[in-house]
């Protein structure tokens, strides 16, 4: 049944024994048997004709059902890669049902709970890239501030990202625009500390609470642990986002205190210990 003849895999499927032939292929997968490459069975099947009608759906679906009885989503996805589609699937549908929510809805309903989050997942990561790549080349080229924080508010509407990505990419995407100096690491410092100033409304808009201005600091102190130019930058960054109105001082206090995460925190809370001590000074004073 799978020769390389195409024509008679999909007359055969036309003959409403498609979910055989479904069965009989992901089986002949499984266990290695077709030596087909899985272009040769899928790639076929993107025609209109029979996209339209729904063949391929049903074919697709009982053949991911089949597949997934005796191997891993990890298994069916290396297979489609493999046959150029897993980037596609949204093809196997007719083109009125063409969309992200039919796919969810379709393949729930069919019991391929792991597959919709898969397609969920990697929706929401290709989202996050187009995000940060298009606010990169708004802060590269400094556009407005207040174009850029529409543009952020779209993203995220469209997107319906959380607000604590929005704050990780926030803080990515300025620090990746920053213009490093080599080893010189005064240089370096001013170029951060800069940058913090000139988009701290940036930041303001989208910190709103103690729980992202906590997440803003977390992501401070990951970046400055993995990244040596930036190690002994962390109080300076972190006083800056003080001065600049983005971190609360009960936020700081809280993270000094209670902060939870362990890279390079004994460094960091020791390098922060005579900022907080001034602002526990100010707080006695008031």
């Amino acid at each position: 049944m799978l020769c390389d003849d195409s024509f008679s895999r999909w007359s055969f499927l036309r003959k409403t024994k498609g979910k055989k032939l479904a069965i009989f292929t992901a089986l002949a997968f499984s266990q290695k048997l077709s030596g087909l490459p899985p272009e040769t069975v899928f790639q076929p099947m993107l025609k209109d004709n029979l996209v339209g009608k729904g063949l391929v759906l049903s074919f697709i679906t009982d053949f991911f059902k089949e597949y997934l009885i005796d191997n891993s989503l990890d298994d069916l996805i290396a297979i489609l890669k493999r046959g150029k589609v897993e980037d596609n699937l949204l093809e196997f549908f007719p083109s009125t049902k063409r969309s992200d929510e039919s796919f969810s809805e379709h393949f729930t309903k069919e019991g391929l709970v792991a597959l919709v989050e898969y397609n969920e997942k990697k929706i929401f990561e290709v989202k996050l890239k187009e995000m940060k790549s298009a606010l990169t080349t708004q802060i590269t080229e400094e556009t407005d501030m207040s174009e850029v924080i529409e543009t952020v508010k779209q993203r995220v509407k469209d997107a319906k990202l959380p607000d604590v990505e929005v704050v990780r990419i926030l803080w990515d995407v300025i620090m990746d625009a920053v213009q490093w100096s080599g080893k010189n690491q005064q240089q370096n410092a001013n170029a951060a500390l800069r940058q913090v100033k000139t988009w701290a409304e940036l930041l303001n808009t989208f910190c709103t609470n103690g729980k992202l201005e906590l997440e803003l600091i977390y992501k401070v102190q990951m970046q400055c642990y993995e990244d040596a130019k930036l190690m002994k930058l962390f109080p300076e960054i972190v006083r800056s986002l003080y001065d600049q109105d983005v971190l609360a001082e009960d936020t700081i206090l809280h993270w000094f205190r209670r902060g939870t995460n362990p890279k390079g925190r004994q460094t960091f809370v020791k390098a922060l210990e005579p900022f907080v001590n001034w602002l526990e000074e100010a707080e006695e004073e008031e």
